[in-house]
């Protein structure tokens, strides 16, 4: 009763837009991390050769089941990471510039954070028009 014994399941997608043409980098992730309600889960975006994650911002999305994408923040860096409206404070993103890698990170994990994840790492582009590729 009230406790959740099973760990919630996060499903991260990690997807470079550049536009056609344009070289987008990779992005590649671990295996899907799962984590136990009032834990922390990281969500980790690591970008391909040849890209270095300092020239990017991350933005990222929750997705679930039967819902529009929601947009939770853009990462450039620590001076520059606005928050979607709305978003609780347990989100937030970062880089580690050693492993050319983006993070998402959720601290002290609720029930319902359990949905799928989905990070940019698109150059040189507004939130806006991630935000209409993502929306469709």
């Amino acid at each position: 009763h009230g406790l959740h014994s099973s760990p919630l399941v996060f499903l991260s997608h990690c997807l470079g837009r550049d536009g056609p043409g344009q070289g987008s980098p990779v992005l590649t992730q671990p295996a899907s991390p799962s984590a136990y309600p009032g834990a922390s889960a990281r969500l980790t975006c690591t970008l391909s050769s040849g890209y270095r994650v300092g020239g990017y911002q991350m933005s990222c999305f929750q997705q679930k089941a039967g819902s529009p994408p929601w947009y939770l923040l853009m990462f450039k860096s620590d001076s520059d990471k606005p928050q979607g409206s709305g978003v609780p404070s347990h989100f937030s993103g970062s880089k580690a510039a050693s492993a050319n890698t983006g993070l998402l990170l959720i601290s002290g994990l609720q029930t319902q954070d359990e949905a799928d994840y989905n990070c940019y790492c698109p150059r040189n582009t507004g939130i806006y028009q991630v935000l209409r590729t993502a929306q469709g």
